[in-house]
């Protein structure tokens, strides 16, 4: 899911809190646990700091180590051991408790994406990716957003919030019928479809479909039962070529051909260099595939230069093209876990404090809560200045 969504989850996720009676009658396990909560709601998504390296290195570990099963069971760890030195009276076992939820619900809702996760990982490195919700599903952020209002103007926080995840587990499986009425619309418009691709987009009737026989390569879109198909392409295999072998072992080739099960190739002549493009199916917008890896190859077999990536201009194509140096062999290995939990603290930590301002400066109403301040502790705003200033 997008990082807008993880923000309402974890908000949510802090209202049923306080079904937990330790929670709610401690100010300040409160504190730490809502601190916790929404950092482990967005914590998994640090890896996004890889795309200041380069794009093939993001597309090959987004959503992989940080993703994983030692990965989920570290980050409530550590981030509970973090909260529990700087908000001493913490009860620790509360806090790791509503961490982890918020942790592996992030991980879990992410599965149901068409881009998935490798969740399974180290037992498996397949990517999960089940494909029944958007990245940014309008309906679940709506819900959220209501029930984030109604808690805020009274309504009674672990009913509210319980309501909202029964109401979202049927929108789930309403979201499975409606996959599996497609795919077989899909399979009667193409009776033959040996590998058929299908990924929700923001609209709910609307589904991106790609499919192949052992002849061709079709996409369309679904509405409702109602294929259309609008590109078809002749499925040819890879000739052999010595530039074409050349580019298969960049580092942004093999970043998209790890990533896309469905695309077509071409090859052409730019001047005295081969290009090599590989151009992904899945993602036809206004009559164009903007998902594409580029490589251009001289006469000596050399990579000059490539790119992985969205293309949805000219000019921004070939300024990332030519500001992308050939990539050394370590720029695709999956970087270490702890190299990249400093930068998830920070950020995590910085979000959710800013958030739990956000829920004291609205006045969500919460019973012997911080923002009441009941129990002779400091106010929730102060704390935050005093431990994570806003930077």
């Amino acid at each position: 899911m997008d990082t807008g969504t993880h923000i309402v989850m974890g908000a949510a996720i802090c209202g049923l809190t306080l079904a937990d009676p330790v929670v709610a009658s401690d100010s300040v396990t409160m504190t730490a646990v809502f601190i916790g909560v929404v950092s482990g709601s967005l914590i998994p998504d640090v890896d996004t700091v890889l795309k200041l390296r380069n794009n093939a290195v993001y597309i090959r570990n987004h959503r992989g180590i940080t993703h994983s099963i030692p990965a989920v069971l570290l980050w409530p760890l550590v981030i509970s051991i973090i909260l529990s030195f700087l908000i001493p009276g913490t009860e620790f076992y509360h806090l790791w408790a509503w961490t982890f939820l918020a942790v592996f619900v992030h991980v879990f809702v992410d599965i149901f994406n068409a881009y998935g996760t490798q969740a399974l990982r180290p037992f498996s490195d397949q990517w999960v990716a089940i494909g029944v919700i958007n990245t940014f599903d309008p309906i679940i952020f709506a819900l959220h957003i209501a029930a984030l209002a109604a808690w805020m103007f009274g309504a009674e926080p672990v009913l509210t919030f319980v309501i909202l995840y029964v109401v979202i587990f049927f929108y789930y499986l309403l979201r499975f019928a409606l996959k599996s009425a497609v795919k077989r619309a899909v399979q009667v418009t193409i009776p033959d479809a040996d590998d058929i691709f299908i990924a929700p987009t923001m609209h709910f009737f609307q589904w991106r479909v790609a499919a192949s026989n052992k002849e061709c390569h079709f996409v369309g879109r679904a509405y409702g039962r109602s294929v259309n198909i609008y590109d078809r392409f002749e499925r040819e295999a890879m000739p052999k070529s010595p530039y074409i072998d050349a580019a298969m072992e960049d580092r942004n080739i093999q970043a998209f051909v790890s990533f896309s099960p469905i695309y077509r190739w071409s090859v052409s002549h730019v001047g005295d260099l081969c290009e090599v493009r590989l151009i992904d199916l899945r993602y036809r917008s206004k009559g164009y595939y903007p998902f594409v890896a580029v490589a251009h190859i001289n006469n000596e077999m050399e990579v000059i230069n490539s790119y992985t990536g969205w293309i949805f201009q000219k000019t921004s194509f070939l300024r990332n093209l030519t500001s992308s140096p050939i990539l050394n062999k370590s720029e695709g290995r999956s970087p270490s876990l702890l190299l990249i939990i400093p930068f998830s603290l920070i950020a995590a930590s910085q979000s959710a404090m800013l958030l739990l301002h956000v829920l004291h400066l609205i006045g969500i109403p919460m019973q012997n809560g911080p923002l009441n301040n009941q129990h002779g502790k400091r106010p929730l705003h102060r704390l935050q200045f005093d431990i994570f200033p806003l930077w």
